[in-house]
């Protein structure tokens, strides 16, 4: 494959820290109960009925995710992370919080976007990806019309796609890959509605520490599904 624009690995490594041994338990016990199964997938699939679905890119430590879920318990979330410590951290949230509403998945989103139904997500997150920031690495980025396609493809008309960073190359190199498009409708109409964090968008400690320890501004984007 050698189209930029479809690359479908956009990570390195798969693992950091040694695990504890509670944590080593979630990820022996609680993962398998609640992975993205193989195949291909629904919501009546992952969570026994058609209840509204969103999906979360890349999640972290998945305080975002587990925050969404916990506020919309009518809703389904997928999580992709391909890193342990972020499923862990994921499987954390999960299990103090009891929530029954997310399925994580440790690989590559592009391939449970893949497996999903077209017009089939209400929400998709990107937070705070990779930036890449040298040139030669651009093609690794998220935000390339490759990965936007799939994600606007999984979009219900009205679905929702947030794409949030703190680094000032990829706002850039965002904006002009987002501006070409007509699928997908930019929601500011001021700077106060991409610089301002809206209410229902869980401030994580990745932003906060980025924020605060080293001055960097957050910028926050909201497309619609034309």
């Amino acid at each position: 494959m050698n189209d930029p624009t479809t690359i479908n690995r956009l990570y390195g490594r798969r693992s950091g820290h040694k695990l504890r041994q509670g944590q080593a338990a979630l990820v022996e016990e609680l993962l398998p109960q609640i992975a993205v199964p193989e195949g291909p997938l629904t919501a009546q699939l992952l969570f026994g009925d058609d209840r509204p679905l969103g999906l979360e890119i890349g999640f972290g430590a998945g305080e975002h995710l587990a925050a969404q879920a916990g506020m919309h318990p009518d809703y389904g979330f997928i999580g992709c992370e391909p890193f342990l410590n972020g499923i862990v951290g994921a499987l954390v949230h999960v299990e103090a919080q009891q929530l029954t509403n997310v399925r994580l998945h440790m690989g590559d989103a592009l391939d449970v976007l893949a497996r999903l139904p077209d017009a089939s997500l209400d929400y998709v997150y990107l937070l705070h990806p990779d930036p890449w920031p040298k040139a030669r690495h651009a093609k690794r980025r998220m935000m390339n019309p490759g990965p936007i396609d799939r994600i606007a493809a999984k979009l219900k008309p009205g679905g929702e796609f947030r794409f949030g960073t703190d680094h000032a190359v990829y706002v850039r190199w965002a904006m002009m890959q987002m501006n070409r498009r007509r699928d997908l409708i930019w929601q500011a109409r001021g700077p106060q509605d991409f610089l301002v964090r809206p209410d229902d968008w869980p401030e994580t400690r990745y932003e906060r520490k980025a924020r605060t320890v080293y001055g960097h501004e957050v910028w926050y984007f909201r497309y619609v599904r034309r």
